[in-house]
């Protein structure tokens, strides 16, 4: 092919038209990052003035204009909802979820941070709503955490069950424990109607879930119980020690009771004594200290509580000790002993406290659910002060 002279006129002209295309390109590029500039920091100072609506209304320009700007809303949302304003985090949420351009990706991500606004809320109904609509989306797991949350709070134990499942499926990790315990609310509201075939069949499935469910075997005992198999319920609360020792101290009120129906109350409280020796624990030493004031005497009480201050010196076994002493002391050193006891009950009573081994929450009752982080089986069953003692 033959080289033409004209061709090299035409090399000026392409880099003239370059030029040409280049200065317009940076021309809106320089007039938008303006335009963006502007609302950015107007949005800014709204929010400084303590304006956060007009502010919100100035990030939603900028999203008008540039849809990587909702990064800036899921901010600001998230801000307000960690304020506690979570009407202005919903509003954000559901202005971005607003934009029919809005792409999929951040439309899911939009979706779960207004379900996060609703759960804050209260909303409880909503949130539901929200998250199922993210299960087929790249928040899925994340949509049925949230999901499983909002099942607890309303105690809906079916569907609590029914999330896990589906969590564990999705490769989030064992909730056996957890599902064990849905199974044993689910046994607790069948027992407290009387309905013990539904309460055992769900106890064996909790037992299936967890072999090691403590709550499990009580809930077992429970419903021998309540048919009137006493032995049955013995036996069954007796397997409490297999599992966990410390434990034993939850059935101890019910392993007493049910011996002295059968006739054997001796039996029961010489099994108690050898739990507690086995494991310190002041609950367990005051059914134990009743037990042999009824059976054995109160010089006999005053032994085994004297015996067990002298293996756990603590302020609870205190107080225990000196209302032994009480009960047979003389006139003249009643009054002493009662003052010392009255000064030493005051403080114990702060002490005598179950804790919370995950988030520390402090109550007066043994609870299987934390009333502060909502973790399951997370209260070990010894008061705070006997756990200061063994550590």
């Amino acid at each position: 092919m033959e080289f033409e002279f004209w061709w090299l006129l035409g090399i000026p002209a392409f880099f003239g038209l370059g030029w040409l295309a280049a200065r317009v390109d940076i021309r809106a590029v320089v007039s938008e990052a303006g335009t963006l500039s502007r609302g950015y920091y107007k949005g800014l100072n709204h929010l400084l003035n303590d304006q956060p609506d007009k502010a919100i209304d100035s990030f939603i320009d900028i999203v008008k204009l540039d849809p990587d700007a909702a990064d800036m809303h899921f901010a600001l949302g998230n801000l307000f909802r960690r304020r506690g304003e979570t009407e202005r985090a919903i509003r954000v949420h559901q202005n971005l979820l607003s934009r029919p351009d809005l792409p999929s990706e951040q439309r899911a991500h939009a979706e779960y941070e207004l379900g996060q606004d609703y759960l804050k809320a209260g909303l409880l109904d909503r949130a539901e709503e929200t998250y199922q609509r993210l299960l087929d989306t790249s928040y899925a797991v994340q949509a049925r955490r949230a999901l499983l949350e909002i099942f607890q709070r309303e105690k809906e134990w079916q569907r609590a069950i029914e999330a896990a499942v589906a969590l564990q499926e999705a490769g989030a990790g064992s909730r056996q424990k957890e599902i064990a315990q849905f199974y044993c609310e689910l046994a607790q509201d069948a027992l407290v109607r009387l309905h013990y075939d539904e309460a055992e069949a769900q106890l064996e499935n909790a037992l299936h879930a967890d072999r090691s469910s403590v709550r499990a075997m009580i809930l077992c005992g429970d419903v021998q119980l309540g048919r009137g198999d006493v032995e049955g319920a013995l036996v069954t609360w007796g397997r409490v020690e297999q599992q966990s020792v410390p434990h034993v101290a939850l059935v101890a009120t019910r392993l007493m009771d049910g011996y002295r129906k059968v006739g054997r109350p001796q039996e029961g409280l010489s099994l108690l004594k050898s739990y507690l020796e086995q494991a310190s624990s002041i609950d367990l030493l005051e059914v134990v200290f009743k037990a042999v004031i009824e059976l054995e005497g109160v010089d006999a009480a005053k032994q085994v509580v004297s015996d067990e201050l002298r293996r756990t010196p603590t302020l609870l076994g205190l107080d225990k000790l000196l209302e032994a002493r009480m009960m047979d002391a003389p006139a003249g050193v009643l009054s002493e002993l009662s003052m010392v006891k009255n000064l030493v009950h005051g403080y114990t009573q702060k002490l005598a406290r179950y804790q919370c081994s995950h988030c520390g929450f402090k109550a007066r009752q043994f609870y299987w659910h934390c009333p502060g982080c909502s973790r399951w089986d997370s209260y070990p069953p010894r008061r705070t002060e006997e756990l200061n003692v063994m550590n």
